[in-house]
């Protein structure tokens, strides 16, 4: 009976729907039956935003001004009436009368919650000490055909907020903030960048090869040239190419896109922001991204402490760094150093139940990182460096020159989440192109068409200088920031699955 009654509420829901969408469609019948079609308007000269009005009320009181926006209310009352207009800055009340509008009060009662409109009117406040404007003309500009989602209960169904991003941003407000925050951050992150040098470039989206990369790429056809492209799963090997050509400081904020799952932390296209410094390493790279973020966090947060799900994240005290082997040590009470084959080091997962993707093949260093992944991340909440890796796990980085097992990079984490990666860039073509055939051996064993990217090993053997790289998620970087709990909360049109 229970369901039966959620299928009649979900019916009479769906009939309520198509009569409201009936009525508004006629009455935008009438209208442009009466030449008054609000479609044909093609410009209002607005004067003001909501805001400003609201900021400057001293020396706009009673100065005429001329407003438009979205319709969130009306409360009539006879021969006059309320109403809150939304805009791009925010919401402002209106008093309406007839005695004002003449017939155009009339039409004005006809209006629809959500339609769009231009009014003229003098700056005021009620005896309430609202600050609004008193209406001496209004205009429907644009009609509103579907309704917006009931005033105290808004639009709260999250698959319907991503799918109707629109909707979304006008009835929830703390939600189109978001979007202006990400939009303040990544120009902070353009600022400081600029700052210190760096130069802003574009590079390739679409690439003709399959890298041997882990990540899987979309796969199109560019029908000119007839052959199968592919879009790309990062920023990197093109932005290398440039330090070969010269410029020593370069970034890029680009989209990327990865053919794999989703979740909370994942979407098939992201955006990340990727720099490259000539003449610097990792430890360089640390230094930066640790000053960046206390830059970030004092500019859009307030404070170099900040609170994400409720627990707070100290940006500003010096971040925690340990070494990948010194992390297992201390989180999961295995010791590398004390493995002296790769026998041992599968014998030692084994015992402590850690699962490692390469079986049988797995080498000390994918047991580390096995442990590392099981053991470590999770524990990582406070501002922490994770660095010299294996090289089992960073074909593009530099081997350390006293340990050639482990390579010259780092990951850094927050909320138990790596946020941004980076090395000392590998720049020796031999060892590139051995790790680069390696790579695409392992990624043709799956079925994969991976090839060598022999142009980037070209440029490399023009010689490519000692260079620092890092990458970090914007996406992620936004999340933080704004407290979001998924990154779809913090991309403005989200991948989503067709509705049937």
């Amino acid at each position: 009976m229970q369901k039966e009654n959620g299928v009649n509420t979900q019916v009479q829901a769906e009939q309520d729907l198509n009569e409201i969408m009936k009525v508004r469609r006629e009455k935008l019948a009438a209208l442009q039956s009466a030449g008054k079609d609000p479609y044909e308007k093609v410009k209002y000269p607005r004067t003001h935003l909501s805001e400003d009005i609201k900021a400057n009320y001293d020396a706009l009181e009673n100065t005429e001004v001329a407003i438009a926006g979205r319709l969130m209310s009306k409360r009539l009352m006879g021969k006059a009436a309320f109403a809150h207009i939304l805009d791009g800055k925010g919401q402002i009340q209106v008093y309406l009368s007839v005695n004002d509008l003449g017939d155009s009060y009339a039409e004005f009662k006809d209006y629809d919650i959500g339609d769009i409109v231009g009014i003229k009117g003098k700056v005021f406040k009620t005896r309430t000490g609202e600050i609004s404007v008193h209406a001496q003309e209004i205009e429907l500009l644009s009609k509103s055909l579907l309704p917006l989602p009931e005033k105290y209960h808004g639009l709260k169904d999250t698959d319907m907020r991503y799918r109707q991003r629109y909707v979304d941003l006008i009835v929830n407000p703390e939600v189109k903030n978001t979007f202006v925050v990400r939009s303040k951050i990544i120009s902070e992150i353009r600022n400081y960048l600029d700052n210190l040098g760096y130069l802003e470039v574009d590079t390739p989206v679409l690439h003709t090869l399959e890298i041997g990369a882990a990540a899987r790429p979309f796969k199109t056809h560019h029908n000119a040239l007839d052959i199968d492209m592919y879009l790309r799963i990062e920023t990197e090997l093109y932005l290398k190419r440039l330090i070969v050509g010269g410029f020593e400081k370069v970034y890029e904020v680009g989209r990327i896109f990865r053919n794999e799952g989703m979740d909370t932390s994942h979407n098939p296209e992201f955006t990340s922001i990727e720099m490259y410094q000539a003449y610097s390493d990792y430890k360089d790279m640390m230094n930066l991204i640790e000053n960046m973020y206390k830059h970030l966090a004092e500019k859009i947060c307030g404070g170099d402490v900040i609170t994400y799900q409720g627990e707070e994240i100290a940006i500003g005290k010096p971040w925690a760094r340990m070494t990948m082997v010194e992390a297992v040590k201390k989180y999961a009470g295995a010791d590398y150093n004390d493995w002296k084959s790769d026998e041992e080091a599968r014998a030692a997962a084994k015992a402590m139940n850690v699962p490692v993707e390469e079986g049988e093949k797995a080498t000390k260093g994918n047991v580390l990182i096995a442990f590392f992944d099981k053991f470590v991340e999770e524990k990582l909440v406070q501002p922490t460096i994770i660095y010299d890796y294996p090289v089992e796990n960073s074909p593009l980085a530099k081997r350390k020159a006293d340990n050639p097992a482990f390579t010259e990079r780092f990951e850094y984490f927050m909320y138990a989440r790596e946020m941004g990666n980076a090395f000392s860039e590998l720049n020796d073509p031999i060892d590139q192109r051995a790790r680069f055939e390696k790579q695409v051996a392992a990624k043709r064993a799956t079925g994969a068409n991976a090839e060598v990217d022999e142009d980037f090993i070209t440029a490399l053997e023009y010689g490519m200088p000692p260079t620092g790289g890092l990458g970090l998620g914007l996406d992620r970087l936004v999340m933080l920031l704004t407290d979001s709990p998924s990154i779809r909360d913090v991309m403005l049109f989200p991948t989503m699955k067709p509705r049937k």
